[in-house]
């Protein structure tokens, strides 16, 4: 899978495509405060605030739909480096996974339930994610692998909030990279 990686001092952001989408090259692009870059008729910049780094995404006219569900994905380190910057942690895991153990400060709203069947989409997710957070708010998510926040923040990118990113390798990473969780 190709991306486009942002990065800016030692802070790495990786922009993965949705799979099935062409996606150009790797390329490597360094953010000096406000700096943009247009990718698949969308707008990137990194704006320093504070001593923190935030996301602006805005949209062109000329935008498809598609283009517009374009996600970020970032390793976990990173992920922990944003939310000690202020960004806020949405684990879309089950109950009762989010309660076996969590990043610190996550906040859950399942993505998906486990049923008799198997999983089934939580049909209340996109109301509960926008009854807690702001579309313009900084939201990282996570879930178990990777699979379900990667769905999770597509979803909520095509509905308009502006900077969700993506954990790669959920939490199932998080616990391998030592990084802090609570109960």
């Amino acid at each position: 899978m190709s991306s486009t990686c942002f990065s800016r001092s030692s802070l790495l952001l990786h922009i993965f495509p949705i799979p099935g989408r062409n996606a150009p090259p790797a390329a490597f692009h360094s953010f000096s405060p406000l700096r943009s870059v247009r990718r698949c008729g969308t707008s990137f910049a990194l704006n320093p605030r504070g001593n923190r780094l935030s996301c602006i995404r805005s949209m062109s006219s000329e935008a498809s739909d598609a283009e517009a569900g374009t996600v970020r994905s970032v390793p976990v380190t990173v992920a922990h480096e944003l939310l000690k910057s202020g960004h806020r942690y949405l684990d879309v895991r089950t109950v009762e996974e989010f309660n076996g153990g969590h990043p610190v400060q996550a906040m859950n709203i399942p993505y998906m339930f486990k049923t008799n069947s198997g999983m089934s989409k939580n049909p209340k997710f996109l109301e509960e994610v926008s009854s807690t957070f702001n579309k313009d708010e900084e939201i990282i998510i996570g879930c178990l692998l990777g699979k379900r926040s990667l769905m999770a923040a597509y979803e909520l990118s095509k509905v308009g909030f502006a900077c969700v990113t993506d954990v790669a390798g959920g939490y199932t990473a998080w616990l391998q990279n030592g990084l802090p969780t609570e109960n």
